[in-house]
């Protein structure tokens, strides 16, 4: 069957996420053939650098030959078994390794599918432990304006992209958002450093407000994806934590997009000194290969849960593919590959690189913005570059944007009026120079 006949099938069967369906009879769907590295392959042979690792997931670049073999050796002894009253070799062995390679005090691992399910396990779990310690009434949480935390019910509650929200708010529970740290429309009108961080205080303000209501503060450490790729300072993170110590609260952290050394360490949160209460984990956990996800917490929250099994304690929370086998093998495979091929310290070396690359974009018309964290770097286009009015994500020119990258070897997914790169690990200097070249290139076309 010819590729075109193969996306005619697409368009009558398959039902894209995020996708206004009706666009993509004149702008189909590309048709992606294999992978390899760091590039994709569509049906007629043509490769493109993979620039947002496929919605943030790959590490280590397509098909590594470990992580294939390791699935493979899986598949031959163990593909599934149920979790709850069996365990296996795989499982053991990766919340061991999570546990040591994890910000201190996370002793404890449940295992999911994805982001979504991470952390919605880590929202029942805070709720759950307060009511097992006879503080029902802690039963709140606060969130941030611009954050972004999955699409289950739990997950969008807590989120603050309105666009994923507007339909779904009677479904919702309420939870309080207060302004995110977005530095370049800061909710104070000031500037960073000299602001001396004081968004803060619209966060110690809620916190005081909810008082013994709040059970847990939600968080993207460092970099809110979802909500325009926003980075924010350390100190934001570190004063975030201190708060939610002193005012008694869990602190969750969503660590499925920066974790596994996208930002230049393992986790984001170790650039600001910071061990949560839940650490969110997915994508990167198996290089984008298996569906997997991880939720690791104290010891404390955990023994809150145990008691009399006719008591009211245990977690009733669980997937059909809790800790699969051959998901927990392929996990296990990368994180050994993050210690034989340096992928963490690569990132660190190279991120200067990627920022230097896309600054030297800023003068481009339109380009309001630019923001960047190890190996990710981000424009924000603008109508006007003083009022910084915003460009409307359905513009054209974001469509226009996808297209010209394709045609220069680049796989882009604009997200809303921001353009970026979500480069994985595995790139080299060689790589991240053309890369930055296309990208750059690609951009001065559309914007000129």
């Amino acid at each position: 069957m010819d590729h075109n006949q193969m996306i005619r099938k697409d368009l009558r069967h398959s039902w894209h996420p995020y996708t206004q369906m009706s666009t993509l009879v004149a702008d189909p769907p590309l048709l992606i053939e294999r992978a390899e590295g760091l590039f994709l392959y569509d049906a007629d042979g043509k490769k493109y650098y993979d620039a947002i690792s496929s919605w943030w997931c790959v590490v280590h670049g397509h098909g590594h030959p470990r992580i294939r073999e390791a699935v493979a050796r899986q598949m031959e002894k163990l593909d599934h078994v149920l979790f709850a009253g069996a365990t296996h070799e795989p499982a053991i062995r990766l919340a061991q390794r999570l546990a040591a390679i994890s910000p201190e005090g996370l002793t404890r691992v449940f295992f999911s599918d994805n982001g979504s399910t991470a952390v919605e396990v880590a929202l029942k779990m805070s709720l759950q432990y307060w009511r097992n310690v006879g503080k029902e009434g802690r039963a709140s949480f606060l969130c941030l304006d611009r954050g972004y935390h999955g699409d289950t019910t739990g997950c969008m509650s807590v989120s603050g992209v309105e666009a994923f929200l507007r339909a779904f708010r009677p479904i919702l529970f309420p939870a309080r958002r207060v302004p995110a740290p977005y530095c370049y429309r800061c909710p104070e009108g000031k500037g960073y450093p000299a602001c001396g961080v004081s968004c803060l205080n619209a966060l110690g303000e809620a916190l005081r407000e909810g008082g013994d209501t709040v059970a847990a503060l939600i968080l993207e450490p460092l970099l809110l994806g979802a909500g325009g790729m926003i980075v924010y300072p350390p100190e934001y993170l570190s004063g975030a934590s201190r708060l939610a110590r002193e005012h008694g609260v869990h602190l969750i952290l969503d660590e499925v997009a920066t974790g596994f050394g996208r930002t230049g360490t393992m986790f984001a949160c170790e650039q600001a000194g910071v061990s949560p209460d839940f650490l969110c984990l997915s994508k990167g956990l198996t290089s984008g290969t298996m569906p997997l996800a991880a939720t690791l917490t104290t010891a404390e929250v955990y023994n809150a849960f145990l008691g009399d099994p006719d008591g009211g304690k245990t977690f009733y929370h669980g997937h059909t593919y809790t800790a699969n086998p051959v998901g927990c093998a392929a996990a296990l495979a990368s994180l050994e590959l993050f210690e034989e091929e340096g992928a963490v310290d690569r990132v660190a070396r190279l991120a200067p690189r990627l920022a230097e690359g896309c600054r030297a974009l800023a003068d481009l018309p339109m380009v309001g913005d630019v923001r960047h964290i190890g190996m990710v770097a981000a424009l924000e286009l603008v109508r006007d570059k003083g009022t910084k009015e915003p460009l409307p994500g359905t513009a054209p020119l974001f469509r226009e944007i996808r297209r010209e990258g394709l045609r220069r070897g680049l796989f882009l997914r604009p997200l809303g009026n921001v353009v970026y790169l979500f480069l994985p690990q595995a790139v080299t200097r060689a790589d991240m120079d053309d890369i930055l070249d296309r990208f750059g290139e690609t951009l001065r076309e559309v914007l000129r």
